[in-house]
């Protein structure tokens, strides 16, 4: 079992306690870091202050995004539509399948998603059996 390593607060210096609260970590490591805070702490104001703002911020643009992406996928099929010289088709395919990925899902699309769309338009080069290395 891991150890959970205790760092005190800088502002508080709270032990555990059933009416403080808990912050606790995960680090890359795997061990877990935690931090207690007293319900007035002010370190504790902050960081909830900033969990709040950051939600909010991400509501706000997933807002905007879904107000604004419905109407530049159009407009990318429509240039797409558009003749394109032979060397930009598989990025202008790439790019439309992808968009039209993202369009299809509600998060986000996964790296595998990724990769078969760009290994469909960007295959590797197959070994050519004629030529022969020295």
């Amino acid at each position: 079992m891991t150890e959970t390593e205790r760092v005190d607060c800088t502002d508080c210096f709270a032990l555990p306690g059933p009416d403080n609260t808990r912050i606790a970590h995960v680090k890359t490591s795997g061990e877990i870091s935690e931090t207690w805070h007293t319900p007035d702490c002010p370190a504790l104001a902050i960081m909830q202050i900033n969990i709040g703002e950051g939600s909010k911020r991400v509501r706000e643009q997933d807002e905007w995004a879904q107000g604004v992406f419905p109407a530049a996928h159009e407009r990318l099929r429509k240039a797409a539509a558009m003749p394109v010289s032979t060397a930009a088709q598989p990025f202008v395919d790439a790019l439309s399948e992808l968009v039209q990925a993202q369009a299809d899902t509600t998060g986000f699309v996964v790296l595998r998603r990724w990769a078969e769309i760009l290994e469909r338009h960007f295959p590797p080069e197959l070994p050519d059996p004629d030529r022969t290395n020295e």
